[in-house]
């Protein structure tokens, strides 16, 4: 789902310190940072950035303002979508997107600095560490709008029982950084304004680590889980493709979009 070329700076915020810290900032904050496909292709190009320049050892990634890391989806987008074509290219599109962000040899830490759901919590999920504050509400809400949880159950596989899976996939229900931290989907908590500095810090730790030793092992983490990924990103494609056949996220779309206008 490929549109116009855009510069990676129009929705990217990106700077690599004195350290050889690279800061990601998703940067649409009057829209809580939600994505579109605009914002995918220029996060799918930072990631390719990250691991061709040799200066940046590490990275962090948060949302731009106080109150979101990533609100997920777009839906101004998502309801538009028109047909099984678009569809299954949107889907594609995510799937290329978490793609990149899996496939990045150097570490990466995701900064919870606000509110985290669907794409927004993948990404997190697909980082090495994760940083969040108590009150972080975080989750899966696909089915509310009648989407399915397709890339997030299976990401969240990794970290997750399958009792604690299906509460989340199947209710949507978003969790506090507390209970994300006991599930082991967050590693450690601070509080919030401090959320930036301390996943900083935690990626200065991490590049301080042999360049080659963290990249192999990497790669391992990739190799061993690589056939599910795979398998998810087919199977997300048909999931969502019969979602909109349904009509049933056009119509809870709308009925959000509505509601947030009034």
């Amino acid at each position: 789902m490929r549109g116009r070329r855009v510069s990676m700076a129009e929705f990217i915020r990106f700077d690599v310190d004195a350290d050889g810290i690279a800061h990601v900032v998703l940067d649409r904050p009057d829209v809580l940072n939600a994505m579109h496909a605009p914002m995918r292709e220029a996060l799918i190009d930072c990631m390719a950035t990250l691991d061709a320049r040799p200066d940046v050892r590490a990275a962090v990634l948060t949302g731009a303002g106080e109150r979101a890391f990533c609100a997920g989806q777009d839906l101004d987008e998502a309801v538009a979508f028109d047909g099984d074509d678009a569809v299954a290219a949107w889907a594609r599109h995510q799937g290329a997107l978490l793609r990149a962000v899996r496939a990045l040899d150097k570490p990466l830490v995701a900064g919870f600095n606000g509110v985290a759901t669907g794409v927004g919590f993948q990404l997190g999920l697909l980082a090495d560490l994760r940083i969040g504050y108590p009150e972080l509400r975080l989750g899966q809400p696909e089915v509310r709008v009648g989407l399915a949880s397709i890339y997030g159950s299976w990401l969240m596989s990794l970290h997750l029982g399958l009792a604690a899976n299906v509460e989340l996939s199947m209710t949507g229900d978003l969790i506090d950084g507390e209970r994300a931290q006991a599930l082991g989907l967050v590693n450690e908590l601070v509080p919030q304004g401090g959320v930036r500095d301390r996943a900083g810090a935690t990626a200065r730790r991490l590049a301080a680590q042999p360049a080659a030793a963290l990249a192999a092992t990497k790669r391992r983490f990739r190799e061993q889980t690589q056939a599910g990924f795979d398998a998810t990103c087919e199977a997300a494609v048909a999931a969502q493709v019969a979602a909109y056949a349904s009509g049933e996220p056009q119509r809870r779309m709308s009925a959000f979009i509505a509601r947030r206008q009034a």
